[in-house]
């Protein structure tokens, strides 16, 4: 392979999205106990995946990615029937509170060295911007799903990156914990690396990615003995 540039899906990637989550709907509303908290983490991300795909089908009008965070707040209260507006304000900030895996910093910093590093998000650029700050993650380049007014798996998201690079897609390597994910970077012409993460998708019996690693130090130590860098 020749990479020129890495790319980062964000959520559950670089940062730990459930835990994220879970901390925030237990501490944001009373009396939550950790199981009680993991089944509403499951009703936002359903909420939030479920209108994601509804927009990429064309079912629905593009909405940035906080706008999903703040209905998938209001769902959440509601299952747990709590209707106080200070709690739904609370909740709704949680899509950008989410703390870095312990690996992503170094990880990043190691690959910075050697390439152009680009985050790729179905966050909303508000959204990157204060969870890149949280999570103290440096990279050269955000883009947000916001710009292609889709959602990832839709090829105009990947475009973004391709454009932004200005290199032919395989000179790029789009780096994910999901293979849904992977799955449409290899579709707009992307190489592809899996990272291992708890709550991740990982691959099928029938996915071939080019790289599969364990977290972000075993990709930057895979790429570093296979000689891959840019041209």
């Amino acid at each position: 392979m020749t990479i020129d540039v890495v790319v980062f899906d964000v959520l559950g990637t670089l940062v730990d999205e459930p835990s994220g989550l879970r901390d925030a709907i237990a501490a944001a509303v009373p009396g939550t106990d950790r199981g009680t908290a993991t089944d509403l983490t499951g009703v936002w991300q359903a909420h939030v995946a479920g209108e994601q795909r509804r927009i990429v089908a064309g079912g629905r009008a593009f909405v940035p990615g906080h706008v999903l965070d703040a209905e998938a707040a209001a769902a959440v209260a509601r299952r747990a029937g709590v209707g106080a507006p200070q709690v739904v304000a609370a909740l709704a900030g949680a899509g950008a509170r989410h703390p870095a895996w312990p690996d992503s910093s170094d990880g990043i910093t190691r690959l910075a060295g050697r390439f152009p590093v680009v985050g790729l998000s179905n966050a909303s650029r508000s959204t990157l911007l204060r969870l890149a700050a949280g999570a103290g993650l440096r990279w050269h380049l955000a883009l947000s799903a916001e710009g292609a007014a889709s959602y990832k798996p839709a090829p105009e998201v990947y475009r973004l990156a391709v454009e932004a690079a200005a290199v032919p897609p395989d000179r790029l390597l789009m780096v994910a914990a999901h293979a849904w994910d992977l799955r449409g970077a290899a579709a707009a012409g992307m190489r592809t690396a899996y990272v291992d993460r708890p709550g991740g998708d990982p691959p099928g019996a029938h996915d071939r990615f080019d790289l599969h690693a364990t977290d972000l130090t075993d990709l930057a130590d895979q790429l570093t003995r296979t000689g891959v860098r840019p041209c």
